[in-house]
């Protein structure tokens, strides 16, 4: 990548870090939302058809949210690291700041790998899962699922905190 540093106007690494903390705060907020508020309440209240139908909705209106968050966020992301000064080069791990960069852009990836196994393989199969149940199918491995996707979205919420603690002690650096 080839480093902007002071030709990178004002007005495009303000717009930058503005859609970088907007996608931030709609990808975790979501994730908060998810995981501690909505998800717990639909499983304890709602018939497994109904929770098969609540899922299918919901994945159909977050899902293009979070993919356009997480697109974002790698966009403005690498506008960002390209304009800083302490960006030196591709893996050049020089300083403080590109050491907690690259750490950030590894968990990064791990965070995508999550998203797109949960939206292309995990939701789909709870889905199937739950409507089996509703027609009277005993369904083995619900409870694997629905433990997998706890799991799989506390592990994405504690990657996004995780990626706000790196940010930080980059900006710190």
């Amino acid at each position: 990548m080839i480093s902007l540093g002071e030709q990178t106007p004002f007005w495009a690494l303000s717009l930058a870090y503005w859609l970088h903390m907007l996608a931030t705060v709609v990808w975790i907020g979501g994730l908060v939302t998810l995981v501690i508020l909505v998800l717990p309440v639909a499983k304890r209240l709602l018939e497994p058809d109904l929770f098969a139908q609540f899922l299918e909705g919901l994945q159909r209106q977050l899902d293009p949210l979070g993919w356009l968050s997480l697109s974002v966020l790698l966009v403005t992301g690498l506008f960002q690291m390209s304009a800083n000064p302490n960006y030196n080069g591709l893996l050049s791990i020089s300083n403080r700041w590109a050491a907690s960069i690259l750490i950030k852009h590894v968990l990064f990836l791990g965070m995508i790998a999550v998203s797109a196994y949960m939206t292309w393989g995990l939701f789909p199969a709870i889905r199937r899962n739950a409507l089996l149940k509703a027609k009277g199918v005993d369904a083995i491995e619900g409870g694997k699922l629905e433990r997998r996707e706890s799991f799989l979205l506390r592990l994405n919420l504690l990657l996004s905190v995780l990626i706000l603690g790196l940010t930080a002690l980059a900006r710190a650096s």
